[in-house]
Formats: structure tokens, sequence, C-alpha cells
């Protein structure tokens, strides 16, 4: 037992090392990262980084293309970068204090990273608003994708603010993770934009974007779980009793999910070449996670398992809702089968697992109202009958 719990400590040191090294890098670079576009030749971390890692070439091709979309809101989208930098900066210590119970420091931060998000996903708006999807840097998909992770980033840190206030602390942490984790992607691309290229050289940053998208969801999801997981040490919660995952709610997750991963695969394998490429990179971080999750939900204590399942569920179920979802775009935004396809594929995980987040925070709901009405009803006066069966105990008591 102490060598799991000390194997599973040093892991999670790890984690909060490596998160805290990639967004203390990030952070300059997403401030600085738009300056070019205001001013031509003024200074960007990234684009330097860039055009070393990848080439000169790669970096042009990124500002000409991108030159367009951002000059309709190029002052939200400076203000969405800075912002977005000292986010990048607020996280760790959010996380730190939180850990080592820094209370007042960490209910000032998180004031702060609250306020921060809020200006920032309003930058990030205006721009989406202000640019037909068809006409957005890397197309349609990609827009759509951004939109559901602002949707997702600020739905995540107001349902955090939400039950920090109510005095839940459980839920307050599982949201401001999975917020984190959504903010997380910008980072995240950025590292695939320096790899990808040498997996897939000639390919252009637009295209780098959709292969990204297919999983990016996926994995900022499964990180927070993660997250989740290690700091909730519960092995169960008072009140809390069977399960919202019984077998057949299991089999029927993974039939759905098999078939949506059937109907996805079929759809990006008629799409040639760039389909074939597309499905490797959503279905190898799925098989991981799923392998994890699965592997997790199959043991352990009471509540981690029944946490672990949940996620599970949305897991199997966010192919399903992506196959679904690819009709819906095609006549409701008048997209192409490919724009569409990347475009649900790209956003399913990401729902899923904040619906999952969603129904673990009802799960605890729910727990925390049968203890209410267990005590409202112990505080309940004994019926006449119930009075009668107390006072014969209590007489033949006497008698023994």
């Amino acid at each position: 037992m102490r060598r799991t719990t000390g194997t599973r400590w040093g892991r999670g040191r790890a984690a909060t090392v490596a998160v805290t090294v990639i967004c203390l890098a990030y952070a300059p670079i997403a401030m600085t990262e738009l300056w070019p576009y205001a001013r031509p030749g003024a200074p960007a971390l990234g684009e330097w980084l860039l055009g070393r890692t990848v080439s000169p070439e790669f970096v042009a091709e990124a500002v000409r293309d991108r030159t367009g979309p951002y000059g309709r809101s190029l002052i939200p989208l400076i203000a969405h970068s800075v912002l977005g930098g000292l986010l990048m900066l607020l996280g760790p210590v959010q996380l730190l204090s939180a850990v080592r119970r820094r209370i007042r420091l960490h209910r000032i931060t998180g004031t702060v990273f609250a306020v921060t998000v809020y200006a920032s996903m309003a930058g990030a708006a205006l721009y989406l608003v202000r640019t037909p999807p068809a006409e957005a840097f890397s197309g349609a998909a990609f827009w759509i994708v951004l939109a559901t992770i602002l949707v997702g980033t600020v739905g995540s840190v107001t349902f955090g603010i939400l039950a920090a206030v109510r005095g839940f602390p459980d839920l307050h942490q599982r949201w401001l993770l999975l917020c984190y984790g959504f903010l997380m992607t910008a980072p995240l691309l950025r590292i695939e934009w320096g790899l990808l290229p040498s997996l897939y050289p000639g390919l252009g940053l637009a295209d780098i974007n959709r292969v990204a998208i297919m999983h990016l969801g996926a994995l900022v999801s499964f990180g927070a779980l993660l997250a989740s997981r290690a700091l909730d040490r519960r092995a169960a919660v008072p009140g809390l009793t069977g399960t919202w995952c019984p077998l057949p709610v299991r089999v029927a997750a993974h039939l759905a999910g098999a078939a949506g991963l059937v109907w996805i695969t079929v759809a990006f394998l008629d799409e040639g070449t760039a389909g074939r490429r597309l499905l490797l990179a959503y279905l190898v971080p799925y098989a991981v996670t799923y392998a994890v999750i699965a592997a997790r939900a199959a043991r352990g204590a009471a509540w981690p398992r029944e946490e672990w399942s949940l996620h599970l569920a949305a897991l199997c179920l966010a192919p399903a809702f992506s196959a679904v979802t690819v009709p819906v775009l095609e006549r409701a935004l008048g997209l192409d089968r490919i724009t569409a396809l990347v475009a649900g594929v790209g956003t399913g995980c990401g729902m899923l697992a904040y619906a999952a987040v969603a129904a673990v925070s009802l799960r605890i709901l729910y727990a925390r109202e049968v203890l209410r009405r267990q005590g409202e009803f112990a505080d309940l006066p004994a019926t006449p009958a119930e009075a009668r069966v107390a006072a014969g105990s209590t007489r033949e008591g006497a008698r023994g």
C-alpha cells in the first residue's frame, strides 16, 4: 500500500511539474503571439521558436493565412492572447495553493482567474462572432471546435464558481480542473505545431490544426479527470449507494460507441489519404484513453469506480454523438461532408466529457440530498404505532 501510494504521489507530482513547466513556457508565447499582426516585425517568441523547429517557410505561410481572418478582430484577439498568457501563470498558482491549503491565496487568485477567463473568452467570442465560419483560419471545422471550447471553458468556470459559493469544494475542484483543461488546448496545439510537421512533411498549419483537433478535446478532458481522481482520495461518498452505470447501461453505451466508431471509420476512409490521417489521429488517443478509464472503472473502491464508470460511459457515447452531429452540421450550416465530419468528431469527446462531469456532480448532489432527507426523517416525531413499540421495548428492558 505504501509503495502504491508513493508511486501515485510521485506520478502526480511529476504531472504537476510538467503542466507547470508547459504553462510557464507558453505564457510569454501567448502574450506576444499576435504582436506581429498589429506591427509587422514586432518580436514574437512563438514564431521564432516555430521557425527554428520547423522552418521559416512554415511560419510565413501560417502568418499569411491568419492575417486576413485576424485583421477583423485584432484588438479583441490581442486581449484574448495576453490574458490567456496570464491564465497560464495563474493556473499553477491555483493548483498549488489548493494542494497546500493556502485558502486565502487560493480565493484571491481564484477571483482573478475567473475574471480573467471571462475577459479572455470575451475577446475570443468577438473574433468568432465577427468571422463567418467558412472564412475563419483553418476553416469552418476549426471555428466550430474553437466555439465549443469557448462555451465549455465559460460554462465550467461558471459551474466552478457556483459550487464554491454553495460550499461544494469537491465539485468546484472538478469544474475548475476541466476549465483549465480546456485552456490547455492552446499550449498543446502549439506543441503539435512543432511536432506534427516532422510526421507529415509538407502539411500546412491549417491541415496540422485539423489533425490536432481530432484528439485535443479527448486529451485535455482526460487530463482533467486524472487530476480530479488524484486529488479526491475518498473511497466512498456519504449517502451514495448503488450505481448509475449498471450492466445494461454499460452494454448499451458500448454498443452505441461501437456503432459510432464503425460509422466514423468508414466515413474517414472514404476521404482517401487525408481521411486516413485524420482517422489515425482520432483512434489512437481514443483507444489509449479508453483502455486507462476502463481499467480504472473495473476495480477499486466504490466511489472511484463509480466516477470512472460515468466517464467511461460518456467516452463510449462520444463516437455515437459525433456520428449523429455530422448530418446535423451539414444541414444546419451547409457544410460539406469532410468539414462536418472533422467538426463533429473534433467536438464529440470534449462535449461528452463535459456531460460526464455534470453527471458526476449530480451524483454527488443526489447523495447529499439523500443524507439531508434521512436527517429530516430522523428528526420527525414518531408515529403512535412507533411510540407504542418503543414504549414496549423500554418496559421489557426495565424488567430485564
